[in-house]
């Protein structure tokens, strides 16, 4: 027979593991609630999260896209590459003046797809030119490999995007006189 005072916690268990008596489904849902508190905010750290989630998304539209014009189209490497990046870019740069930043106030439509398309102009010479050098490297590769370098390189300049939008391309203060 278990003893009673077994089944009670410890005060220090109790505050480390919460109420448990409200069960995993209600920690999980906790959670998520903190989380997406926590993202909600407008902080640097919040933004980069927005920005990196926003850049899986488009990342994975990518991916589905550049397999779909690869193997069902049977296009080429470089107009299936072209084609999902000019997708994703503006489907990205729509998500990052919505959700990232909340400037669908402040930027217009064509000003965030002219601002961030310099970047990604680099992304795409950057992204092109590490796809032909794997093509020539290796002649023949899987379209997984190629979405895998695809992402490395978007990483890195995703990163330089979001300095960009964060600190360069940011609504300024009107100059008090």
């Amino acid at each position: 027979m278990t003893c009673a005072s077994l089944l009670r916690l410890s005060p220090a268990a109790a505050e480390f593991l919460g109420d448990v008596s409200r069960g995993p489904v209600q920690h999980v849902r906790d959670g998520a609630v903190r989380v997406t508190a926590r993202l909600r905010r407008d902080d640097v750290v919040a933004q980069f999260a927005r920005f990196v989630l926003v850049g899986g998304i488009t990342t994975v539209v990518y991916a589905l896209m550049f397999i779909a014009l690869g193997d069902l189209w049977s296009l080429n490497y470089l107009p299936a590459h072209l084609t999902a990046t000019a997708f994703t870019t503006a489907l990205a740069n729509e998500m990052h003046r919505r959700l990232t930043f909340r400037a669908e106030e402040r930027v217009s439509w064509l000003s965030a797809q002219w601002e961030a398309g310099g970047v990604t102009v680099v992304g795409l010479v950057a992204t092109s030119s590490a796809l032909r050098w794997l093509d020539s490297a290796t002649g023949t590769v899987h379209p997984v490999v190629q979405v895998a370098v695809v992402a490395a390189v978007t990483a890195v300049i995703g990163a330089l995007r979001f300095v960009a939008l964060r600190w360069i391309f940011r609504p300024h203060a009107p100059v008090q006189v």
